[in-house]
């Protein structure tokens, strides 16, 4: 696979060797118990796969690039590059405006984005609209298109389905930046209509089978279908395709659901043509991420740090398997960690942060080490899980040295 030149102030003196090592003893990614490091008192469970993808990497290798080749030059972002605090902060350090927030609202007004600036288009895409507003002011974007390639297969699939006739269902979060941008770019060749999850799924089903009317549709669903979406019509034939970062094994169970709503309602003979198998859409990356946790999930812990963008779709979901099991904190970084008696953390069930007293046992031995499970998103520098890592460390006494830890697993992958 391809390297990025990430800037070295994100790498990871620690978990990057980590990570390093398991791509050696595990090159196709077909064992997800995860490494352990043990430091005596406390012991790091770090998952097979986690971080960085390789849309991240390669829309941030593309944003540092756009800065060295344009000085003295505007540079826009048309939103958030990816969904994690300290790249963005350090994007804006380095002159880069915003045009969007997260959910599409004006930060920058287009008229001060003109024919001379540069514009760079983040990893999520954009819509259809924004890239002939760009082209109508004379903007080349292609030089500085951070789109995920895995993002542009959703796209490619979706336009498959139309010029087949299907409606499309996207499974995501309607204001979420890559779901509008699929919306948008779907809409362009087939009927559309965006579900969050099972619940939204079934009342859907419901549409399909006739016993929600067409009114009701347009109120439960009102901003979430494209112009002109008939419901008699435009249900007779579906195909699902997702926002890359929610989970997958929800993604596959909602277009399995569909499968059988579409069967129920109009025979088994007659599936082929109502139901599209649109399983090839699922992100590789998001994949191994939640495979990875369902991994580390298996082992024996005491509590689970989580470390994203809180507005981070796929951290969020790593945040919630993990919360399924043991107690679990999502936090931004290690300065939402004050000690061992308070951290600072995000409900994100709930959309609200929450401050957790004696939230880690220190007085432990190595005869019962704290077990923690550590893991990020795939927006968020290995370098942030390093800075939380050592937090965590620096409240315990007489922890093995790094060096020493890291020896073992290396050994391990020699």
């Amino acid at each position: 696979m391809k390297q990025f030149d990430v800037p070295v102030f994100y790498r990871s003196p620690v978990i990057g060797k980590v990570k390093e090592a398991r791509k050696i003893t595990d090159p196709r990614k077909k064992d997800f118990t995860p490494a352990l490091l043990d430091f005596g008192p406390v012991q790091f469970l770090i998952p097979r796969h986690f971080g960085f993808c390789y849309g991240v990497e390669n829309a941030i290798e593309i944003s540092y690039r756009a800065i060295e080749e344009n000085p003295g030059k505007r540079i826009f972002l048309l939103s958030q590059m990816i969904h994690n605090p300290q790249v963005n902060a350090d994007l804006r350090a380095r002159g880069i405006e915003f045009i969007l927030d997260t959910e599409g609202n004006q930060l920058t007004d287009w008229s001060e984005v003109t024919a001379d600036s540069v514009v760079i288009v983040p990893a999520f895409g954009t819509t259809v609209e924004i890239e002939n507003l760009l082209r109508e002011k004379g903007i080349e974007t292609a030089t500085y298109n951070t789109t995920c390639p895995f993002v542009e297969k959703v796209w490619k699939r979706s336009a498959k389905l139309g010029k087949d006739n299907y409606t499309v269902i996207i499974h995501g979060k309607h204001k979420h930046e890559e779901t509008r941008a699929t919306f948008s770019h779907t809409n362009q060749g087939a009927p559309s209509v965006v579900i969050k999850d099972m619940e939204e799924a079934k009342i859907l089903a419901d549409v399909i089978r006739g016993a929600i009317s067409r009114e009701e549709f347009y109120r439960l669903f009102e901003g979430k279908y494209s112009e002109g979406f008939d419901p008699a019509h435009d249900l007779q034939k579906v195909g699902v395709v997702n926002q890359t970062t929610m989970l997958a094994s929800e993604t596959q169970a909602i277009s399995d659901f569909f499968k059988n709503v579409m069967e129920e309602v109009y025979g088994a003979a007659d599936l082929k043509d109502r139901f599209a198998d649109t399983r090839d859409t699922l992100c590789y990356a998001t994949n191994d991420n939640q495979q990875a946790t369902y991994g580390v999930l298996r082992e024996k812990a005491d509590l689970a740090l989580v470390i994203g963008g809180y507005n981070s779709s796929n951290t969020s979901h790593i945040a919630e398997l993990c919360a399924e099991k043991i107690p679990t904190y999502f936090i931004q970084g290690e300065e939402e960690i004050a000690g061992p008696a308070q951290i600072r953390h995000f409900n994100y069930p709930q959309k609200k942060f929450e401050e957790e007293r004696n939230w880690l046992p220190v007085h432990r031995n190595e005869d019962n080490p704290v077990r923690i499970i550590l893991t990020s998103g795939a927006s968020c520098p290995d370098a942030t899980v390093d800075k939380v890592m050592h937090k965590v460390l620096s409240f315990f006494e007489k922890v093995r040295g790094t060096e020493e830890v890291l020896e073992e697993v290396l050994g391990e992958a020699s």
